[in-house]
């Protein structure tokens, strides 16, 4: 079956394009379109996306609440959001990743860049540019809490191996380079970071990454 996808730009033209390029994939189907966060829960209501393309300023609804009412506590459907931010990445972004976004895409990404997020966001993964989440985080540092001075009580359930591998994703290195830093294969890190999600309560990596500088475990700029 082709992922649905919902297009949500108060550009016209930005979402003709993005329609154009959806379109002339075979596994994906652009089923609706809206202009603000507003018409985008009506349509994620009525559509039942997979996948929400999400613009973060808008009119009478920005993309972070919206992102927040779509994926937040209660809901029950299918629709992840990847959001969509400015070249200089967005300040909002981080309060999107917060809200419930599964990842984010520059507004001047390659069309296969574009496809390919769709995809793996789809499939349940997160973080498809992970660098550039490490980066969008440290930039914006000081929007997120600076942490208690112990770490949450929860971080006490994860194993040895399990904090190190939370560590990693936070600083945004993908699986194989996990695998490689710490001398393992992809599975175990595969392994390691369901684990670490189920345990935690989280969703994806990129609610783990948050997670992880939420609690002071990891530090803006911070080496391990």
């Amino acid at each position: 079956m082709a992922i649905r996808v919902l297009l949500v730009d108060d550009q016209p033209l930005l979402r003709t394009g993005f329609r154009m390029i959806l379109e002339a994939e075979p596994d994906l189907a652009v089923v609706g379109e809206a202009g603000d966060g507003l018409q985008a829960l009506d349509q994620v209501r009525v559509l039942q996306p997979d996948v929400v393309l999400m613009d973060i300023r808008m009119p009478r609804m920005d993309g972070v609440e919206a992102t927040r009412q779509i994926t937040g506590p209660g809901r029950d459907g299918p629709a992840k959001v990847l959001v969509l931010t400015t070249f200089d990445l967005d300040e909002y972004v981080v309060e999107a990743l917060r809200a419930g976004a599964s990842g984010f895409l520059l507004k001047d990404a390659p069309a296969n860049e574009l496809v390919q997020a769709i995809r793996v966001v789809a499939g349940g993964e997160a973080m498809l540019a992970p660098s550039i989440t490490r980066r969008l985080l440290d930039k914006y540092a000081e929007h997120l809490p600076s942490g208690a001075d112990s770490v949450p009580d929860t971080l006490g359930t994860l194993t040895e191996r399990e904090v190190e591998v939370l560590k990693l994703v936070a600083r945004g290195l993908s699986n194989a380079e996990i695998a490689a830093d710490l001398f393992v294969s992809e599975t175990t890190v595969k392994t390691h970071v369901g684990h670490v999600l189920t345990k935690l309560g989280l969703r994806d990596r990129v609610q783990a990454a948050v997670y992880a500088y939420e609690s002071g475990l990891v530090r803006p700029g911070a080496q391990q």
